[in-house]
C-alpha cells in the first residue's frame, strides 16, 4: 500500500511564554535567538529537512514580531539593495523563504495546545502533516521529522508521536507513553498518560518535540471537550485517535532542548554555537578556562 507523502508542517506557536518573562512580554519565545537565528527558524529547518513544502504557523494576536518574520519588509529591503547589502538582504528575506510556503494562522484565544492545532485545519485540509512545537529544539542527524516520516512510511502509515526516554523522577512533567512495544525505537500506543504521579505510568517515554499525524486527529480533536482548566488538549484527541486507528511512538534519536525553560534554553545556544565552525574553537575554548575559573574560585 502506497502512504501518502508527508508534505506540510503544522507550527503551534501561539503560546504566551509565561516561563521567560519578563523578555517574552514583547518577545515572542519563539523569537528568542540561537546565536543569530530565531529558534522558530530551526524548527521549520527541520520539517524543511523531512520534505515539507508548506509550512502553517499558528500564532496569535499580539505576535506581530513573529508573523512579521515570515512576511516581506519593503522598507528594509530597499536600503539594504540601495547600500548594495545582498547578504544581509538575503537574511532579511530568509523567514518567508523558508519553505516553499509559509501559512500564518491565528489562534485567537488561549484554549489550549490541542486548539492550536486545530486552527490550521482550514490550512491543511486532509493531508498527513509533521507537527512540530515552535519552542522545542532537537540537534541531530536525521532531524527528528525525517525520524518520524521514515517510521510512519515503515508501518504503512499512521500517526507517530517523537519520545525520548527520561527519569521515572522528571515523568511528571511529560505525558507518559503507554503501549506495547515493536521493535528497539518503536511502540503501538495504547494512551498517553498526561503528567502520571509515580506509579501510574507503565513506561518512562516521555512526549515530547511533535508528531507526524494522518488528517484524522483533525476530527477527534473536533470532538476533544475542554478538559483542565476549560482547554482542549492534544493529549486527549490522541487517545481517543489510538482507540480507532493506528498511532505510533516512536524513540528518536538527537539531544532535545525545551527553550521554553530559561536552563535549557541556554544550553541550546551553546548547543547550537558550537555547532557553527566559525564559533567552535574560540567558544569552546572560552568556555574550558571559564569552567576552569569558576572551579578554583570555589
Amino acid at each position: 500500500m502506497t502512504v501518502a507523502a508527508v508534505r506540510v508542517a503544522v507550527i503551534p506557536a501561539a503560546g504566551l511564554g509565561t516561563r521567560f518573562l519578563p523578555v517574552t512580554k514583547t518577545v515572542p519565545k519563539e523569537m528568542l535567538p540561537l546565536v543569530d537565528r530565531p529558534i522558530v527558524e530551526l524548527v521549520i529547518a527541520e520539517a524543511v529537512a523531512a520534505g515539507v513544502e508548506e509550512v502553517v504557523i499558528v500564532s496569535a494576536p499580539g505576535k506581530a514580531p513573529l508573523d512579521g518574520y515570515f512576511e516581506p519588509n519593503p522598507r528594509l529591503e530597499a536600503r539594504l539593495a540601495a547600500e548594495g547589502r545582498d547578504r544581509d538582504l538575503e537574511l532579511a528575506r530568509r523567514g518567508e523563504r523558508l519553505a516553499k510556503k509559509v501559512i500564518l494562522v491565528h489562534q485567537q484565544e488561549p484554549r489550549g495546545n490541542g486548539h492550536a492545532v486545530l486552527c490550521a485545519r482550514d490550512a491543511v485540509g486532509r493531508r498527513p502533516f509533521v507537527m512540530i512545537w515552535g519552542d522545542d529544539v532537537v540537534l541531530g542527524d536525521p532531524p527528528v521529522a525525517r525520524q518520524l516520516v521514515r517510521a510512519r512510511e515503515r508501518q504503512g502509515g499512521g500517526s507517530v508521536a517523537a519520545v525520548m526516554r527520561v527519569g521515572r523522577e522528571a515523568l511528571s512533567r511529560y505525558g507518559a507513553i503507554d503501549g506495547e512495544q515493536l521493535d528497539d525505537r518503536t511502540w503501538r500506543v495504547r494512551r498517553i498518560v498526561e503528567k502520571p504521579s509515580r506509579g501510574e505510568s507503565t513506561s518512562d517515554l516521555a512526549s515530547v518535540h511533535g508528531y507526524v499525524f494522518e488528517p484524522e486527529i483533525f476530527d477527534e480533536l473536533d470532538r476533544t471537550a475542554p478538559g483542565k482548566a476549560g482547554e482542549i488538549w492534544l493529549a486527549d484527541a490522541v487517545n481517543a485517535l489510538a482507540q480507532r486507528a493506528p498511532v505510533f511512538a516512536y524513540r528518536f534519536e538527537g539531544e532535545r532542548f525545551d527553550t521554553g525553560d530559561r536552563g535549557e534554553y541556554v544550553r541550546a545556544v551553546v548547543a547550537a554555537a558550537l555547532e557553527r565552525p566559525e564559533l567552535r574553537d574560540d567558544l569552546a575554548s572560552w568556555l574550558r578556562v571559564r569552567i576552569s575559573d569558576k572551579r578554583k574560585a570555589t
